[in-house]
Order: C-alpha cells, then structure tokens, then sequence
C-alpha cells in the first residue's frame, strides 16, 4: 500500500513548551540537543517550563525544508519567551496545528502567530476544539471551567480556521493532522473528570477533538507527535498507521495522559503496547507524569528519550 505522505530525509522537532527544564544535562547526542544557558557568552540565559505543550516541526527533503507549528503552549507569554530565548527565527513556519482546545495547548497562539508575522496564517484545527463551556467536574458541587476558546478568540490572533475531522495533510504532503481518531483499546477511556454543556445538558467530553500530528522517515517508519493523547496514545499510533498505511514506527512522541489514580489501570497495558509497537524512541512530554515517565523509562531502556523545553530532537533518514 501506498502511505498518502511523502518521505522525508530529517524530522527535527524543537520543543517550545514543555512540564520540565535542565539547562545543564549535558547529555547531547546526534539525536538530542539541549538548551544552554548562554547567551552572548555569558550564563545569563533561561527558559520557562509550564504545565503545557508547544513544539516547531521542520521536515527536510532533499534541500528543502518546511515547518509547522503544533500547539502553543499554556500561558500568553511563555512559549514565546522561549521562542525569544532560543533566538529562534519563525518566519519560515508556514501552517499551525492544534492538538485540542484545552488552555495548556492554546494559551500562547496570539504572541506565536504574531511572532511568525504572516496574517491570515492556516490553523487546523477539529471543530469540536472550540467546545464550550469544557469544565473538570470534581463533584456535584465543585466544577472548575476552561477558559473559553472560540472560533472569534483564534481569528482575533491573526490566524485562519480549517476545521476538519477527516486526516489532512500539510506542508505539501510531508506531515499528516491525523483527525478525529477512533477509540479502540478496552483500557483507553479517556479522562473521566471531562465535562461540557450543551443545550443546557451537562454531558460527559470525550474530547473528541484530540488529535496528532504524523511524519514518514524514509527507510525507519512514522514519527506520531501528540499533545495530550486524551484519545490514548496506543489508539493514536494505530490510526496513524492506518490512514497512511505504514506500520513501522520510528518515534512516539508527546503527552500520554497518563498521570494520576485516574489513568492508573491504563499505565501497564499502554506500557505493554508501546513495547510490541517496537518504536526506536519514545518520548514522553507534558501531561504523561511522572510515574508513568519512570515507568516508560525503565521497560524501554535506550529507546526512551527524555524531553524538555528547548530540546531538539533530530531524526534523519
């Protein structure tokens, strides 16, 4: 079967948001490059880590090479800080994607898209990303809200809405939105706290709008980048090898939502299924905590990669 993406030769993913920073890990490989703490030669440089995701894919074939940006973070300023930091230039950023429209992923859009500078720039986006009111229902009595995210809010950033639930490719064929993904797994239940209101009824939010984002490597297999996997990571990566028809994979990366009693029953067989998916690297980011992170860590051995903010990951063909 031919995958309906095109090979690329390199995926390099620069994290701009993620739960954790060390600036002096000294663990830089091919693969792996840290942040520094240096700037103009003196150690006078951070960066800010908060309970949210926002990362830049460039994809490289040949000798061109195209970029995307996936979610944006948890705050107004803080991947944009980064971005600042990291004397990142994000002119060369050609479409947005969203993972879903919780605040951890949407907080930072207005500065970012204003920081790429090209108004009327594409973001794709799941309709359902626009939900609302989302609130986490605790109990009867104590309900605490999302911050709305609304159709009107993204186009005040200067950015253009494509809603779709059906896969969609992007930068000319190299990275696939993988869309509404199917819930499959028996252990894969989404987040049980998750709630929204319609038409005055209070209902249970699957969270539908949770998506990824797919890459091809040429000659290793699909690069599945997350943002929260509220749709399981497990499910993620065998929709993504479905719509394109791949089955090796070469990374799983990004937010398992796997921390908390919540997702505990779903630790130990997620853990199994990334095991027979015989990825080369898992990188768990965000949202997976850190037990689960631990776990991941100890079963997988020097397949796991550790992620931070301000990390680039290098993959080559």
């Amino acid at each position: 079967m031919t995958s309906i993406l095109q090979e690329v030769d390199k995926v390099e993913i620069l994290t701009l948001q993620d739960n954790y920073i060390d600036l002096v890990s000294g663990d830089n490989s091919e693969v792996v490059q840290r942040a520094l703490p240096v700037k103009g030669m003196e150690i006078r440089n951070s960066l800010l880590a908060e309970h949210g995701f926002s990362a830049l894919l460039t994809l490289t074939r040949g000798d061109e090479s195209r970029s995307a940006l996936f979610d944006f973070g948890f705050s107004e300023h803080g991947a944009d800080f980064n971005a600042e930091a990291l004397d990142l230039d994000m002119g060369g950023v050609e479409v947005l994607a969203l993972s879903h429209g919780h605040l951890d992923h949407v907080g930072g859009l207005e500065r970012l898209a204003a920081r790429i500078g090209k108004p009327g720039i594409e973001l794709v986006l799941h309709p359902t990303a626009f939900r609302n009111p989302r609130y986490l229902k605790l109990s009867e009595e104590l309900k605490l809200y999302f911050p709305p995210f609304t159709r009107e809010k993204a186009e005040s950033a200067g950015v253009t809405v494509t809603a779709t639930r059906e896969p969609a490719t992007l930068l000319g064929g190299g990275l696939l939105f993988l869309g509404e993904i199917p819930r499959r797994t028996a252990f894969e239940k989404g987040m049980p706290s998750a709630h929204y209101e319609e038409d005055g009824q209070e209902r249970w939010d699957p969270i539908e709008d949770d998506t990824a984002l797919v890459a091809l490597l040429k000659g290793k297999g699909l690069v599945v980048v997350s943002g929260c996997a509220h749709s399981g990571i497990v499910n993620t990566v065998q929709y993504a090898r479905e719509v394109t028809g791949v089955e090796r994979v070469h990374v799983v990366m990004g937010g398992f939502h796997l921390t908390g009693p919540d997702f505990e029953d779903a630790l130990e067989p997620t853990v199994q299924a990334l095991q027979e998916m015989e990825p080369r690297y898992v990188v768990p980011t965000h949202c997976t905590g850190r037990k689960a992170i631990r776990r991941i860590e100890d079963t997988m051995g020097d397949r796991f990669l550790l992620n931070m903010v301000g990390t680039k990951l290098t993959f080559a063909a």
